[in-house]
């Protein structure tokens, strides 16, 4: 059965780090739907967050060979994890008189941001989980959308709430 998979890779942050882990998943014929990738705390580390759709058993074998890649330090499939899912979108909506107060009303309900102004248009931002990205698009698509970017998906795994309660 074909899953959707975040990934994330602690790496050394050197060059041709990326195109070896990416060549990887490329060689087997997976798709990446989204690649995030930054320096940690640690800048001689980096992470990166690559989400795919996928079957369990190929995938356990692209971990397993992404665990073989010398500068790649940890890998951490989410998908049996509790965690906190994010993405950034900015989209560049029409600003025609009429529907001004409608786009200003949806950034509000969705709590995104008006980053840029002009007399033809918005450009919002927002934060949210691939949901609320998708429901955000969706009710501006009527307004008129000009343009939008997304950010690669990035995670982190939730503290148990055992745990939680046992640091206090």
């Amino acid at each position: 059965m074909s899953m959707r998979h975040a990934i994330s890779i602690l790496v050394d942050n050197k060059a041709g780090v990326l195109s070896r882990v990416v060549g990887l998943f490329s060689g087997r014929g997976f798709n990446i739907e989204s690649l995030s990738v930054a320096p940690t705390l640690d800048p001689t580390k980096s992470k990166m967050v690559i989400t795919t759709t996928g079957n369990e058993q190929v995938l356990e074998q692209i971990k397993k060979q992404l665990n073989k890649i010398i500068n790649v330090i940890k890998v951490v499939d989410y998908v049996d994890k509790d965690y906190v899912e994010r993405e950034m979108i900015l989209v560049k909506v029409k600003a025609k008189e009429q529907s001004r107060a409608e786009v200003l009303r949806i950034a509000d309900i969705f709590r995104a941001r008006v980053v840029d102004v002009s007399p033809a248009s918005y450009t919002l931002a927002l934060t949210g989980d691939q949901g609320k990205l998708k429901a955000f698009i969706e009710l501006l698509t009527p307004v008129g959308i000009i343009d939008f970017i997304r950010t690669g998906t990035i995670v982190m795994e939730r503290e148990m709430q055992a745990k939680r309660r046992s640091d206090s």
